[in-house]
C-alpha cells in the first residue's frame, strides 16, 4: 500500500544530483530500493485500476510505466549515469509513444509534477485541433470550457511568436498557437506529499484531464 513518500525520497534524488557518479550511487543502491523504487511501485500499484477506468488500453507493464535511474548517455550532451529525476508515464501500446497522449506525474529533487500531453506533437495534429477551433467545433469549446473552469493545471508548450489568427480571443490562442502541447501541474516538495492522502489527489486531479484526453483520442482515431 502506498503511504505516501518519505522524506528519504526527496534527500536521496538531491544528492544524488549532487554526486551523480557509479562510486556514490553503488555505495546508496539500498536507499534508492527503499526510498525510491519502492514507494514508487507502492504508487504505481495504488493507481493500477484508477488509470484503466481513464484508458481500458494503457499499457500497464511496469517496465513501461515506471522509468529507469540508468540514462542511455549514448546520444546525450549530458552524459551523467543517473536520472535524478523519476515519473510514472502511462499511455497505450504506440510504435512511438512520444507523439501520442500521455499521462505522467513526476518527482523532482525540488518538485512533484503531474499532468497529461504530447512529449513531441506532431504539427499534423495540431492542425487537426486549430481546424476544430476555426470551425467552433462543439466538442472542442466544451473541452476548453472544462479547462477554463479547473484552476490545477495550466496549458504548456512552445508557442509560434506570429500570431496564426487574429481572429481568436487570447483564451483559444493559448491552444491555437502552441507548437506543442501539455497540461501540467507543478507543487514544491512539502509534506504533503508525505501522506497517503497524496494518493487521492493525484486522482482527483488526473480524473479532471480524462475528457480532454478523450477528445485527443478521438481525434487520432
Amino acid at each position: 500500500m502506498f503511504n505516501g513518500f518519505v522524506k528519504e525520497t526527496f534527500i536521496f534524488l538531491k544528492m544524488l544530483e549532487l554526486n551523480n557518479n557509479k562510486e556514490w550511487f553503488h555505495d546508496h543502491k539500498e536507499d534508492y530500493k527503499q526510498f525510491v523504487e519502492k514507494p514508487f511501485y507502492e504508487l504505481m500499484d495504488d493507481l493500477k485500476q484508477f488509470m484503466l477506468k481513464i484508458d481500458e488500453n494503457f499499457d500497464m507493464n511496469p517496465k513501461k510505466i515506471i522509468s529507469r535511474i540508468y540514462r542511455d548517455v549514448r546520444f546525450s550532451v549530458d552524459k551523467s549515469p543517473y536520472r535524478s529525476n523519476v515519473w510514472l508515464a502511462y499511455k497505450r501500446i504506440y510504435p512511438d509513444w512520444k507523439v501520442e497522449p500521455t499521462y505522467f506525474i513526476e518527482l523532482t529533487p525540488e518538485n512533484f509534477t503531474m499532468g497529461m500531453g504530447f512529449y513531441k506533437i506532431p504539427k499534423s495534429f495540431m492542425d487537426i485541433i486549430r481546424r476544430k477551433i476555426d470551425d467552433k467545433d462543439r466538442m472542442f469549446l466544451k473541452i476548453h470550457e472544462l479547462y477554463c473552469k479547473q484552476n490545477i493545471f495550466t496549458i504548456a508548450g512552445d508557442k509560434y511568436k506570429r500570431a496564426l489568427n487574429n481572429d481568436h480571443s487570447e483564451e483559444l490562442n493559448q491552444w491555437y498557437q502552441r507548437k506543442e502541447l501539455y497540461f501540467i501541474s507543478t507543487k514544491e516538495n512539502d509534506e504533503t506529499l508525505l501522506s497517503r492522502d497524496i494518493s487521492e489527489y493525484i486522482k482527483d486531479s488526473l480524473l479532471v484531464l480524462k475528457p480532454i484526453y478523450d477528445f485527443f483520442i478521438s481525434l487520432k482515431e
